[in-house]
């Protein structure tokens, strides 16, 4: 005997087959967003700023397609200054389970004729904060120490400026088990191998009339060349890798075309 589907069961099977498809491409499995919290030399520059580069702008296309790198960071911020603003709160409150919070501050915080200054224990209160509210959300916290500023003594040997809130970042890392990528150290080191000359060519160092955004030229020893961002983003990747990050599975190097070392 033959079976008849009646006609208001062929409009609930369309139904269900169709909610079905459209959550497939709703619900897409394994997709993360990356959060970067930091300052400006991990920030994404105005026009206005270029050839001024931070480090989150060539990160973001180290991934694949299943990861988002969603850059918050902003110039002249703080651990302070970042939450006063809501700026954490932002990233907070858009956490999902599996996301990453890349969080690297300390230019700001360690100057005190700055507005964003914040004491060595408050700097630590902060993070522990980040650290805290990430983990509540599921996500994964990933500290970094601040980037090196370039500096050299008489001898041609780099001198380090973020001394005292490096350690903090450090011991804060060990004590929270929380992974950690030593930009500060990392980025010294790499300095220290090219040398006083050719480590201008990884900052925002120029020539009077090379730029129309700095017609005076510009001798910036903070923030990054394009050439110097993607130098810093690698160091970054290739802490994530030793920290074998489930991360690391998403990197797609053939997505960024290098810049000229000329």
């Amino acid at each position: 005997m033959s079976t008849k589907i009646k006609p208001k069961g062929l409009l609930f099977t369309g139904i269900l087959i169709g909610a079905v498809l459209l959550m497939s491409f709703i619900i897409t499995p394994g997709r993360v967003t990356v959060y970067l919290a930091g300052d400006s030399t991990m920030a994404i520059k105005q026009p206005k700023a270029f050839p001024e580069t931070g480090w989150g702008m060539p990160f973001s296309l180290l991934f694949d397609s299943t990861v988002t790198v969603d850059n918050r960071a902003q110039n002249g911020r703080s651990t302070k200054t970042f939450i006063s603003e809501g700026l954490w709160d932002g990233i907070v409150s858009s956490l999902h389970e599996g996301d990453y919070v890349f969080i690297q501050f300390g230019h700001n915080d360690e100057v005190p004729t700055k507005k964003s200054y914040i004491n060595e224990q408050g700097y630590r209160d902060n993070l522990e904060r980040f650290i805290r509210e990430t983990r509540d959300k599921k996500a994964i916290p990933v500290l970094l120490t601040p980037v090196a500023r370039r500096k050299f003594d008489t001898t041609g040997t780099v001198v380090g400026t973020h001394e005292v809130y490096s350690a903090i970042v450090r011991k804060l890392a060990e004590e929270q088990k929380v992974p950690l990528i030593d930009l500060d150290r990392e980025s010294q080191a790499l300095l220290q191998k090219l040398g006083p000359e050719e480590s201008k060519k990884l900052f925002n160092y120029l020539a009077p009339g090379e730029s129309i955004n700095y017609p005076n030229g510009q001798a910036d020893n903070t923030h990054f060349s394009k050439l110097g961002a993607q130098k810093i983003a690698g160091i970054v990747l290739k802490g994530i890798r030793l920290l074998k990050l489930d991360l690391a599975r998403h990197i797609a190097l053939s997505n960024l075309k290098p810049v000229d070392e000329k």
